[in-house]
């Protein structure tokens, strides 16, 4: 019998992506999936070969045969779901954004402690060999002081039905995909800004299918971020210091095999990294190790916390057009 049993709340595109992952991971496997259409969800375990169907996610969380679940519903069901797991004693690796509110990510942190569970926020860069060594090399001083990092993330979104666009369903550029280049960032600086602001180009559905946002850091480091639903696909990093640059081209899903640039002093040093052959099974894999050796959260519910302070007071600030100061 495997170590862990996964089962999917709702047949979400995303699953395409972590389904390969849950079959690659060494001690998962994938069970069940629920959704609130037993045809939707009868037809998607056909095409995936998932052996068990559950109509309403509640009667998937009754289930004692199932020890952990994926949560990919619109950002709005996040909490309300992430927190029904944890009262059915489930382990949870929940879509990003956990929350759109800290306060939110503080009741689902006490439900876990109170339930002894397993709950981690789905970021799956930071758990590749790429993000080390990005971290590894800017810790060692390869860029001098740390004064700016640039990053952003965008992608045309062509569909006006999309749950992105949907104001009641926590869409919006900023909370989809914004919270890559803001962690990245914060994640490189070691700690939260001080100060964020944030600026935005509203849609007719009134989400911000464009964000731009400036976080400042103690010591003077400042990042600017950039994301958009209105551009061609791409993806950027650049950590640019007192003495050279390092240039991260897909820093939020990296390739098998990447190339880092190091500039200091005119020479170009470039980098090789190895990553994984199948995106996000490192993440599965490092969620097994915290449920099953108590390894600790690559991704902890403190982090979750502060990103969801920090892109909480970027919208704030962009829908006032003021600056704010974080506690």
């Amino acid at each position: 019998m495997p170590d862990l049993r996964w089962g999917i709340l709702g047949t979400a595109r995303i699953n395409r992506r972590l389904i390969p992952a849950f079959r690659a991971a060494r001690r998962s496997s994938l069970t069940a999936v629920a959704s609130r259409d037993r045809g939707r969800a009868s037809a998607f375990a056909a095409e995936w070969d998932i052996p068990r169907v559950f109509a309403g996610y509640d009667s998937l969380l009754a289930d004692a045969a199932i020890d952990a679940v994926y949560v990919p519903l619109p950002n709005s069901e996040h909490v309300r779901w992430t927190l029904a797991a944890i009262d059915a004693g489930k382990h949870v690796l929940c879509e990003k954004p956990l929350a759109l509110d800290p306060a939110d990510v503080e009741r689902i942190a006490a439900a876990a402690r109170t339930r002894d569970v397993i709950v981690e926020e789905g970021f799956m860069y930071p758990h590749e060999p790429q993000t080390a060594k990005v971290l590894e090399l800017v810790s060692a001083g390869a860029v001098g002081v740390v004064r700016a990092i640039v990053a952003g993330f965008t992608f045309a979104l062509t569909r006006t039905d999309d749950v992105r666009l949907d104001p009641a369903l926590g869409g919006g550029a900023l909370w989809d995909i914004g919270g890559y280049p803001v962690t990245y960032a914060r994640m490189i600086a070691g700690r939260n800004p001080t100060m964020v602001f944030g600026s935005a180009r509203w849609s007719a559905s009134v989400v911000d299918e464009e964000f731009m946002g400036l976080l400042r850091f103690h010591g003077g480091m400042t990042s600017t971020v950039y994301a958009s639903f209105t551009a061609a696909y791409r993806t950027w990093l650049e950590v640019i210091g007192s003495e050279g640059v390092l240039t991260v081209p897909h820093p939020f899903r990296p390739e098998p095999r990447e190339t880092l640039d190091l500039t200091r002093q005119g020479k170009v040093d470039r980098i090789e990294v190895l990553g994984s052959d199948v995106l996000f099974v490192r993440e599965v894999e490092d969620f097994e190790a915290s449920v099953l050796d108590g390894t600790p959260s690559v991704v902890s519910l403190a982090d979750s916390r502060d990103t969801a302070r920090i892109l909480a007071g970027l919208h704030a600030s962009a829908r006032d057009r003021s600056a704010l100061y974080p506690q």
